[in-house]
């Protein structure tokens, strides 16, 4: 009887157990549950006059804690930074640099030469430098630039709208004609989360107007008119429209310098430049050939365009700020930096590979698109230095190679994936510019 007494005590203490086990396990679940469903607290009222992103991210810590690693400086094989440390000065008060692209290929200098990017260009650093790097740049001391742009080095959402009193795009013209240290007075912070984010939703959007106004030409031209993208581009669209709002090719229109996208014609590299023929622009003149030339820069979201990524609906967000897990809730990594930093998150979701191997594919392609921008900029500084030398013969055509040229090297040059973002385009890019030099250099012994 006594022992029938213990069984029965036993059996009650167990299932006393796996009852308290079982309730404390659908409690952590349902905790789980409205963790997921409530992302955030509100701690702080957001509006959409909010450009600090302390102040947001008061209401979403995680997001704001890898905001703010945007100042690591990690060097991949082809880009990012290491720290150079510098003795501060009053006219510059930075302790750490960029390390000069400069100074690791002197080539640079004769191809920009004439050009403020002759007198300085750095390795690009993460999104806390890409204000106070423009400013102490040498180029603004060797150039009066506008207040243009501001349009992708600042938190500019707030300032426009208060300058256009209210009105965004009258906003931004008129700080486009501002000279650039009297624009900058109206901004604070480097890109925030107000340029991408609804305070009151959190939905992404679009801010920025050079990109308002461009990507509707691009949809204008793939039959779509009045294409407003706030409110046609699905959530995964937006994914890489954010993004895309900086990372461009763009110049300075008019006397006004009113920030254009020259998407007039498309997205890859020889339609730009088909634009740029057609409307007669210039960035300067060369100071060793007298070519009339193009400057480009950072065509990311061209580039993109042009490769399987794009064509399989992976958006930049999808490799750049990875999906990650932080308790219940899926959270989009903040720290915006290379894939390759962060391969396990950014690259295995998709491909299931061993990361060395994935490390080894993408700089293979990154080394091949060297070894070929290398070729094509050996073959612009030949055709610069034959037009130098050239005393009988008229050099307009060469000039006017030189011109094609240059700017497709320099298109490759000027993005930042060292052609991973599309092999296949940046290799036909390159090969395009080598064979305007071989035209170029033709012209000038046809003239003979």
């Amino acid at each position: 009887m006594a022992k029938t007494n213990v069984k029965v005590v036993a059996v009650s203490l167990l299932a006393l157990v796996a009852g308290i086990g079982g309730v404390a396990l659908l409690v952590d679940i349902f905790e789980k549950k409205q963790e997921a469903r409530n992302p955030f607290f509100r701690v702080v009222e957001l509006t959409d006059e909010t450009q600090d992103p302390a102040v947001w991210g008061k209401n979403f810590p995680l997001q704001y804690d890898a905001y703010k690693r945007t100042v690591d400086q990690v060097r991949t094989r082809y880009g990012g930074s290491e720290a150079r440390p510098r003795t501060p000065s009053k006219a510059d008060p930075r302790t750490q640099v960029a390390q000069s692209r400069l100074e690791e290929d002197p080539r640079l200098k004769i191809i920009w030469a004439g050009y403020p990017f002759s007198e300085d260009f750095r390795e690009e650093r993460g999104h806390a430098y890409m204000l106070e790097d423009q400013i102490y740049t040498q180029r603004q001391i060797v150039a009066k630039q506008p207040g243009t742009c501001l349009h992708c080095h600042a938190s500019v959402y707030v300032p426009y709208k208060k300058a256009g009193s209210g009105d965004l795009v009258r906003g931004f013209e008129k700080l486009n004609q501002m000279p650039y240290g009297e624009a900058l007075k109206a901004v604070q912070h480097p890109v925030s989360c107000i340029d991408c984010h609804d305070p009151l939703t959190m939905q992404l959007r679009v801010t920025r107007p050079g990109f308002l106004e461009g990507i509707a030409k691009v949809k204008a031209l793939q039959g779509i008119k009045n294409y407003e993208v706030n409110a046609m581009a699905t959530r995964q669209e937006m994914r890489t429209f954010v993004c895309a709002q900086c990372h461009v090719e763009y110049y300075f229109k008019g006397d006004e310098k009113r920030l254009t996208y020259p998407w007039d014609k498309g997205l890859k590299a020889d339609e730009i430049l088909a634009y740029y023929e057609e409307v007669k622009f210039k960035d300067f003149t060369h100071k060793i050939s007298g070519a009339d030339v193009l400057k480009a820069q950072h065509p990311e979201f061209e580039m993109w365009n042009q490769g399987m990524h794009a064509r399989s609906g992976v958006a930049c967000a999808d490799c750049h700020m990875p999906y990650k897990r932080e308790g219940a809730m899926k959270v989009s990594d903040h720290h915006v930096r290379s894939p390759l930093l962060n391969i396990s998150r950014s690259c295995q979701t998709c491909h299931p590979w061993p990361e060395a191997e994935l490390k080894a594919r993408a700089e293979l392609i990154q080394a091949r698109t060297m070894e070929l921008r290398g070729i094509a900029m050996d073959a612009v500084i030949a055709l610069i230095n034959d037009i130098q030398k050239e005393t009988k013969t008229d050099a307009t055509e060469a000039r006017a190679y030189q011109r094609k040229a240059q700017f497709l090297l320099d298109f490759i040059e000027a993005e930042n994936s060292m052609g991973f973002h599309a092999p296949q385009e940046a290799a036909r890019i390159l090969g395009k510019s080598i064979d305007f030099s071989r035209q170029g250099q033709a012209a000038l012994r046809k003239g003979r």
